[in-house]
């Protein structure tokens, strides 16, 4: 197997599962070469019903070159609303053209359908009983541009198409799809292809990636570990001035430990101003000249909800990631179960397969035929935990099973150790270790992907494979 990119290594993703050599190239030249549209969830009344009934007004927006919350505050700006009445399914990239709904409670509906912002096209779909909410989505469809990509497409999607199980493609003429030597023609082929469900970069950061390390320094109940990880430990991806600052954090943190006074003014006045979330905290600690665990909590909480929970999440999503790394290392399947695996069953939807992590079953030795053949069929995918307080593991003395413990062990972690207070506790759930989807591509200059990926994927593990450069370029 090919070794990731060594900063993909240190969020948990260990190889790629196709061994051609990348096609480099560039993504995002503009936003309209990253397209991105949701495949809706939500039903809705007519405009015209009754607004104390069903009080939320939704919108699809197509905007270009937007992040998510900023729209959401412009919308809240020009409707001189509070920001918390507008709700959305699903967090986009800034730098793309995205689809998506909003709901905005109670606001005036000739107002919202006259509203006229820059680089977005907005239009009133009609009401709901309650807003939507994150998640209220079956997944997204993606149309990506690589700009100046080297040879290599049809190779890799090959390589792609073998890991999902399927031995043919097929072009768009009909034709059998083998792969050339030669791409420069524009040839576009359709292959139903397969990589693991990681966690991408952008869940851990990008230049530094830490929200996992604050994650498992809040789990294990270390609060100051976590306010340091956030504002100290510089890496060398930052710019000179932000890492100098980050070493002013560091060295209050050490005079603290030698019994110092550890100057958190000083630190708050080395932290850019752009740096707002660092600066909240090291202001709390100046507040509360923190020297305890309450204080650091304190400053922890700083952070918005949606923040904190975060943090969690992305140990969990972590340690999902070293699962993945380790089943590849062992070389087990991940398109079909071997014995101590748990399945999730489901349907699929738009295209996309959505599991059902509430209808799961063990792989036990005399079940593994039967379960395979619903792999086949495409009614149930393999498994592996996100680990909270209810997960249960796989099965002792089996190859999932030994994964699971080891890398807990290794990690120094164990489940009931999740059971933090709110936003920081969680009981778990359970995650696709793989995603399949019908990728179309075109072997041109600047080769075109087309797929669709279940809500919670990446559509980075698919690109990391292409393109195999550093996750800051994704």
């Amino acid at each position: 197997m090919r070794e990731a990119h060594p900063h993909e290594a240190s969020v948990g993703i260990a190889y790629y599962v196709s061994d051609t050599d990348g096609v480099g190239g560039r993504l995002r030249d503009s936003p309209k070469d990253f397209r991105v549209d949701e495949i809706e969830d939500v039903d809705f009344e007519s405009i015209d019903a009754d607004p104390g009934a069903y009080p939320h007004v939704v919108v699809r927006a197509t905007l270009r070159g937007w992040a998510t919350s900023d729209f959401a505050g412009r919308v809240a700006d020009r409707l001189e609303m509070s920001r918390e009445r507008i709700t959305w399914a699903g967090t986009k990239d800034r730098h793309a053209v995205t689809t998506q709904l909003f709901s905005i409670r109670d606001p005036d509906p000739d107002a919202v359908a006259d509203l006229s912002i820059d680089d977005a096209e907005l239009s009133v779909c009609g009401r709901t009983g309650r807003p939507v909410l994150f998640g209220d989505l079956v997944g997204n469809r993606f149309e990506i541009v690589v700009r100046d990509a080297a040879d290599g497409v049809g190779a890799i999607t090959d390589e792609l198409a073998a890991f999902a199980g399927a031995a043919e493609r097929t072009d768009a003429d009909g034709s059998d799809g083998e792969s050339s030597a030669d791409e420069s023609s524009d040839t576009t082929r359709t292959a139903r292809v397969a990589v693991p469900n990681w966690f991408g970069q952008q869940r851990f950061g990008s230049r530094r990636a830490i929200t996992h390390r604050v994650g498992l320094a809040i789990v294990r109940d270390d609060w100051q570990g976590a306010v340091r990880a956030v504002v100290g430990r510089p890496s060398e991806r930052e710019p000179e001035r932000t890492q100098a600052a980050r070493e002013t954090a560091d060295r209050a943190f050490e005079r603290l430990a030698a019994g110092e006074d550890p100057d958190w003014a000083g630190a708050l006045d080395a932290m850019p101003g752009h740096l707002g979330q660092e600066r909240a905290m090291l202001q709390r600690c100046r507040e509360r000249d923190a020297d305890s665990p309450a204080d650091f909590q304190a400053a922890v909480e700083t952070a918005p909800e949606s923040l904190q929970r975060l943090y969690v999440h992305a140990a969990q999503s972590w340690l999902f990631n070293r699962m993945l790394s380790a089943r590849l290392e062992r070389g087990l399947p991940f398109d079909r179960p071997v014995v101590g695996d748990v399945v999730a069953f489901g349907t699929e939807r738009e295209g996309v397969f959505v599991p059902d992590t509430a209808r799961t079953q063990r792989v036990t030795s005399d079940r593994v035929a039967t379960i395979e053949r619903h792999c086949e069929r495409g009614r149930a995918v393999v498994t592996h935990p996100l680990v909270g307080t209810a997960t249960e593991l796989a099965a002792a003395d089996t190859a999932p099973g030994d994964i699971e413990r080891a890398l807990l062990d290794d990690a120094d972690l164990a489940p009931d150790e999740f059971a933090g207070p709110d936003p920081f506790g969680s009981t778990g759930d359970r995650r696709a270790i793989r995603v399949a989807t019908d990728l179309t591509v075109s072997s041109a200059d600047d080769p075109a992907l087309s797929f669709a990926l279940p809500k919670g994927s990446y559509a980075t593990a698919i690109l990391r494979e292409y393109c195999k450069v550093d996750p800051d370029r994704l």
